[in-house]
């Protein structure tokens, strides 16, 4: 029986692809509060390199620029514009500049990381990391310290995502969403649906199949197949031997391709039928393509993580970016967003926000969690700097990137 099924959760009409959904714990379980705390773990921070943050002009320039992933804000029905984007400027008089420039973590720290290293504009001021890579840049010192008396409302984080290994007290992120990796498919073509990883694996499904390119999701789930909890304690064997059933299932053909955010336009052309995907990703999907598609985690269990929202090394709008923070923080907002991307949000009083946006969101399970959902979730591990620098090597070696 599978673990979560996705479910359509709002109407929109742009075509456009989604990446992943944000999931908030039922506030105020203990359960829900442990696991809501892994999900904002990363590398624990290091000597951070000293730089100093760009001069802001953010006095006489009412203007903030932000990259984020793919349909991971609120858009109007026409696909045309982001509600409450458009609001936050209206209210403050700060034009935002919003564009969905990253399609996954390290294609996007490769673009702008030579940048970041000599502490220039990379020409965003506000930016959204998974965790993993959110340590990274902190421990590069290659984000600024928010001010937190521009940003009251960032008092209303969850408790167990206020303090994270990777950025104690929360002095260089908050958190933006989180989510499920799992499986996905598309219920016409896979009548069975998919219960476990080797599901996936299935002779005819062969040469329709698609993995992500985010390493943790993708070798995580078949890690968690295997018997290993990557939230644990294993090492380079567990890992090689994970990746060993990715490269075989690549170099045979059975994996079409190997995806980052872009995975969602072949499930919906039907180049791909069956994929490691991300949760919130389907729920979009259905909302556009009459609940063509489903999402479950694996028996074996499925990956947890968090995104984070930071300001880059160079940006020159440093106090607007933290008022566009604050803003996102008020739990009203925060429900917006969630009513939109159905992701996980981490603004404490969304849940009960939600209620009057849109009561049959208040209990669903890919946005608003229990502790029994959330106990089939994994968060991959805390990396080491070099394993990091092992492992994705390797990754990347087998997937051609």
């Amino acid at each position: 029986m599978r673990a979560l099924v996705a479910q359509a959760a709002r109407p929109r009409s742009t075509s456009s692809l989604s990446r992943r959904q944000f999931l908030a714990a039922a506030l105020g379980t203990v359960g829900t509060g442990a696991l809501l705390a892994a999900c904002g773990t990363g590398g624990s921070p290091s000597a951070t390199a000293s730089r100093t943050g760009a001069a802001d002009a953010s006095a006489t320039d009412k203007t903030v620029r932000w990259a984020n992933w793919t349909l991971y804000l609120d858009q109007n029905d026409a696909g045309t514009g982001y509600p409450t984007l458009d609001a936050f400027t209206a209210k403050t008089g700060i034009k935002a500049t919003y564009a969905e420039d990253i399609e996954d973590n390290d294609s996007f720290y490769g673009k702008v990381s030579g940048q970041l290293a000599n502490g220039q504009d990379i020409g965003y001021d506000l930016i959204v990391l998974t965790d993993w890579m959110a340590a990274r840049m902190i421990r590069m010192g290659y984000t600024q310290e928010i001010d937190r008396a521009l940003v009251p409302n960032a008092k209303n984080i969850l408790p167990n995502l206020a303090n994270v290994d990777f950025d104690p007290g929360r002095t260089h992120s908050l958190t933006w969403q989180s989510g499920f990796g799992g499986l996905a498919w598309a219920k016409d073509k896979v009548p069975a649906g998919l219960k476990g990883l080797s599901d996936l694996w299935a002779p005819e499904l062969a040469g329709r199949v698609e993995v992500l390119s985010e390493m943790r999701d993708t070798v995580g789930l078949i890690m968690l197949d295997q018997g290993v909890d990557v939230s644990g304690s294993w090492g380079k064997d567990q890992f090689d031997a994970a990746l060993e059933v990715l490269k075989e299932k690549i170099a045979s053909g059975h994996i079409r391709q190997v995806r980052g955010n872009s995975y969602t336009q072949d499930l919906v052309s039907g180049d791909a039928i069956a994929v490691i995907g991300w949760s919130g990703d389907i729920t979009t999907l259905n909302a556009e393509n009459d609940d063509r598609f489903e999402f479950g985690l694996p028996e074996a269990g499925g990956t947890l993580w968090s995104d984070n929202l930071m300001i880059p090394i160079g940006s020159t709008h440093r106090s607007n970016a933290e008022k566009l923070v604050d803003y996102y923080y008020d739990p009203e907002i925060a429900a917006q967003v969630a009513a939109w991307v159905n992701y996980i949000t981490p603004v404490e009083g969304a849940q009960k926000a939600m209620e009057a946006i849109n009561p049959d969101l208040v209990d669903n399970q890919l946005i608003f969690p229990n502790a029994e959902t959330l106990a089939k979730t994994h968060v991959f591990r805390t990396l080491t700097p070099d394993e990091e620098t092992t492992y994705n090597k390797a990754f990347l070696d087998v997937i051609g990137a």
